[in-house]
């Protein structure tokens, strides 16, 4: 069986489904995200479940690069949006609300971000990056009638689905309130987009493989994947540099990226492949600061394997809310 000549049109001939293929055909244009940052923290930080942080959180790694202390909405929406427009000649943008949690406020306060958001020249739509834990109905609710008004994606991290390794990496939550966030949010019409990574200590192939079908069966609109890679002056770099954090050859990511494509829907946007931060800040693997070469390599493996997303899914059965786990983390 090789790559169907339906899906090559409809990726534009990728052989997955594309959060930038899908953005030039829902907006007939170049779309670019303009990233944000309003210095929210998180629960695992001011000590409301935990303090310290995710052990590999760095939060430069995804801070602007042209970032000041107490810049507006709008300020920095003016700063990226010029950049973008010099380099690409784009005029549409969406507001990318990305460092720390950003629905982890007074909803008031938060609508009044998004809404200054929304009325920037050129913004077409919000993704608002945060965590299971910090979607209270009335947050959902916001997000449900803004969604109604723009383009939205809401980006939980969700990062592993076994608990254990949550809790190894100080996460501060687990995969029962990921769950539960999805489905309220779903109820709400929200498209949803999943931060995972892969590569953490312990966890088998089998086992990150199997993630993907459990977003198959719930019914998840987006995955944003990124390989585990280690930041200055975070926890987990200490455990690397005392050799207890073994990570893949960018070969070894490729094809486990390819693995996992092909196991998803189809229908499921990807939105990002591999990791992505600041050389500076990058302790390992060397591979993840060049975007480009992994990405190419992902492109090879799935030519070579003559792979695509989806070819080996299956429609699931049963939905189950929750997975069964086995001793090992697989889903059984």
């Amino acid at each position: 069986m090789k790559f169907p000549a339906h899906l090559q049109n409809l990726w534009h001939g990728k052989r997955f489904n594309s959060f930038n293929g899908v953005l030039r055909d829902d907006f007939a244009a170049r779309v670019y995200k303009i990233g944000l940052r309003l210095d929210f923290t998180c629960p695992n930080r001011d000590g409301k479940v935990a303090v310290g942080g995710c052990i590999y959180c760095n939060n430069a790694s995804h801070t602007p690069a042209n970032y000041q202390p107490r810049l507006s909405v709008t300020q920095q929406l003016q700063q990226g949006a010029a950049a973008i427009h010099r380099r690409h000649q784009a005029e549409r943008f969406i507001a990318y609300f990305q460092s720390y949690s950003n629905t982890y406020d007074d909803v008031a306060r938060l609508e009044t971000l998004y809404r200054e958001a929304l009325a920037f020249p050129g913004v077409v739509g919000l993704a608002i990056a945060t965590r299971p834990d910090c979607v209270a109905d009335e947050v959902l609710d916001l997000l449900a009638q803004l969604a109604r008004e723009t383009y939205l994606w809401l980006e939980l991290g969700l990062e592993s689905m076994r608990d254990r390794t949550l809790k190894w990496i100080n996460r501060g939550h687990d995969l029962a309130q990921y769950v539960d966030a999805v489905e309220r949010a779903q109820r709400r019409g929200l498209r949803i987009c999943t931060h995972l990574i892969l590569g953490f200590p312990g966890e088998s192939r089998d086992a990150m493989l199997e993630t993907a079908e459990f977003f198959n069966r719930l019914g998840i609109a987006g995955v944003k994947l990124h390989n585990l890679h280690v930041l200055k002056n975070t926890v987990l770099e200490k455990y690397y540099l005392a050799g207890a954090v073994p990570l893949m050859s960018q070969a070894q990511y490729a094809q486990l990226v390819v693995d996992f494509l092909e196991r998803l829907n189809p229908a499921i946007v990807m939105h990002r492949l591999s990791a992505e931060a600041h050389r500076a800040i990058t302790v390992a693997p060397p591979w993840s600061v060049d975007k480009r070469g992994m990405h190419n390599a992902i492109a090879r493996a799935l030519i070579e394997r003559d792979a695509w997303q989806g070819r080996l899914y299956t429609k699931p059965g049963i939905r189950h809310s929750l997975p069964v786990m086995s001793s090992e983390g697989a889903v059984t």
